[in-house]
Order: C-alpha cells, then structure tokens, then sequence
C-alpha cells in the first residue's frame, strides 16, 4: 500500500502478527525500564539533596541499576533494529524475486552474509 511507513508488515499475515506482537512486547519492556528509571533518578535526586551519609552511600547502588536498566534499552532497541532490518529484508525479498534488466531478462537476486548480489 502506498504511503505505509512499513511496508510488507501489517498485511494480515501471521509473520506480519508475530512480528507486531515481538515489536510491541519490545516497546513494553522499554517503557517499563524507562518508567522504574525515573522512579530511580526521582530517588537519586531526593537521597543527594538530602546530604544524609546513608542516602549518599544509597546512590551508588541506585546509579549502578540506573546503569544496568539503560544498557537493557540500548540492548532492547538493537534487537528491535536488528528484528526490523529482517522482517523488511524478509518481506522485500517475497515481493520480488527478480529485476527486470533494461533488455528484458531477468537478474535472480542472491543474498549472502546480509549483502545482496546479483548474478
């Protein structure tokens, strides 16, 4: 369809389903990092302005799970990437199987180590 910021994906089939359903999950997990995040720095922000030794010394573990929970983002959001490049690769490679040359024949397409060649 034209004007479909994902094209190939969405169209009722059931990979186009389980690939929106790992997207949204994936989306979730973020959220839910992002929201205990903020809960965390909230937490951090109170313990350092109240300047009592016991806070201060809290703040180290609370920074290190700050740290853990944005590395899990970072990890979310390459596997996300990483599962879109697939299922538009995937969904490309099934729309067409070939190109037409300017002289009628057709060039088969060969991928090989995520790189396409033609032959």
């Amino acid at each position: 369809m034209e004007g479909d910021l994902f094209p190939g994906i969405g169209h009722g089939s059931q990979a186009d389903g389980r690939v929106l359903q790992t997207f949204e999950k994936s989306f979730v997990q973020v959220q839910d990092i992002l929201d205990q995040n903020r809960l965390l720095i909230n937490e951090i922000n109170q313990n350092h302005e109240s300047k009592i030794p016991d806070n201060l010394s809290r703040n180290v573990g609370l920074i290190r799970e700050l740290n853990n929970n944005i590395r899990r983002v970072v990890d979310l959001y390459a596997d996300l990437s990483n599962n879109f490049t697939r299922s538009v690769e995937a969904s490309s490679e099934g729309e067409s199987s070939g190109i037409l040359k300017s002289n009628g024949k057709v060039n088969q397409k060969r991928i090989r180590s995520g790189r396409q060649y033609l032959v």
